[in-house]
């Protein structure tokens, strides 16, 4: 790690990928499109575009519209399951993207397609056994989110899963659930990362499409109000407790099973998948779990009701992705206006820690 006179930090992160900061904007879906992308970008950060909400040929326009808006290095994150995840990768080698980030880990044969074609790979893992398997097929680096970060999440915080994968890889490793700040920046870097990523913190910002209302819902909530359900899809999943997760939860099998049959076609509607794929999707979310039918089915809930707060502004109808960090944001600010207060308060940080020499 090279700390210069400016407000940058070099670390393996930024010489891989050709940013400025040592910050990742994640790839959250319907929050993550080109205005934000590029804006995380253009601040020296790097942009993930949130792909698996989208049909492939609106992820290919959003990719030529986030490189419309910024000259900056950017990524674009897919469902490396996804029955179509082939031609999302094609797309990404031929628009020229210089990062692929993955939500489930890559096969070999995908990261190698990837590398061969100059793309940097970066999967998100959960546990340190995958950040071993995904390392040794050749990924560049990793995103390691603990037990803190929003959506689908595990049961391990950060502070312990981190320095795991740290010691047991020899890639760069990002860290992921729990950052806001520069004093997180700090602390990840002290634990050996290369830097950290977030969402919920670039979700709260003046650049995020995210409707007002919405915003408003998040800035509202303290830690005590981000839960951990398994109503939406029967996977644990980092939430704000609303009204309506209290209602889903409530709820029985047989009207979890009516949404869920709505939502999936509601889903097959804006992805333009076909009823064979949303089911080998479906099913591919099992990955050794004993997940029922009705659960199966349920992974369509977690799109279209994300979908309904995030793009549509209903708080009523839709769920809300959160990292526990929503209970301590209260802010908008720009992407730059973030960027910059990190990099400067990580730097503050650092000269106040005592000097042994």
């Amino acid at each position: 790690m090279d700390i210069s006179t400016d407000i940058s930090i070099e670390t393996a992160l930024t010489k891989l990928v050709g940013v400025r900061h040592p910050i990742v904007q994640t790839g959250m879906g319907w929050v993550a499109g080109p205005r934000l992308v590029s804006a995380a970008a253009n601040a020296g950060a790097l942009g993930i575009l949130a792909s698996a909400t989208m049909a492939t040929d609106r992820l290919r326009s959003a990719v030529r519209e986030v490189k419309s808006r910024t000259d900056a290095p950017f990524g674009v994150n897919l469902r490396a399951d996804a029955g179509d995840a082939a031609e999302r990768v094609r797309i990404i080698i031929e628009e020229g993207v210089r990062v692929a980030s993955f939500a489930l880990a890559p096969s070999r044969e995908l990261i190698a397609r990837l590398k061969d074609a100059g793309v940097v790979v970066i999967p998100s893992i959960g546990a340190r056994r995958h950040a071993e398997k995904v390392a040794a097929w050749g990924a560049d680096a990793v995103i390691v989110q603990g037990g803190e970060g929003g959506g689908h999440t595990g049961e391990v915080a950060t502070s312990v899963l981190l320095p795991q994968v740290v010691d047991a890889v020899d890639i760069p490793v990002v860290a992921a659930g729990g950052f806001r700040d520069g004093r997180g920046l700090v602390a990840a870097l002290a634990y050996g990362a290369a830097g950290i990523a977030m969402g919920t913190r670039f979700l709260l910002t003046s650049d995020s499409t995210v409707p007002d209302a919405v915003k408003a819902r998040y800035l509202a909530a303290t830690v005590k109000d981000v839960t951990v359900t398994t109503a939406v899809d029967g996977l644990p999943h980092r939430m704000l407790r609303t009204e309506l997760v209290d209602a889903l939860e409530r709820s029985g099998r047989a009207a979890s099973l009516v949404r869920a049959v709505r939502h999936a076609a509601g889903f097959k509607r804006e992805s333009g998948l076909s009823w064979a794929q949303l089911v080998r999707d479906g099913l591919a979310m099992r990955h050794g779990k004993e997940l029922t039918w009705s659960q199966v089915l349920l992974a369509a809930n977690t799109p279209m009701m994300l979908k309904g707060s995030m793009v549509d502004g209903r708080t009523d109808l839709g769920v809300m992705a959160a990292g526990q960090v929503a209970g301590l944001i209260d802010d908008l600010p720009s992407c730059a206006e973030l960027v910059d207060r990190v990099m400067t308060e990580a730097h503050a940080t650092l000269r106040a820690l005592p000097r042994t020499d």
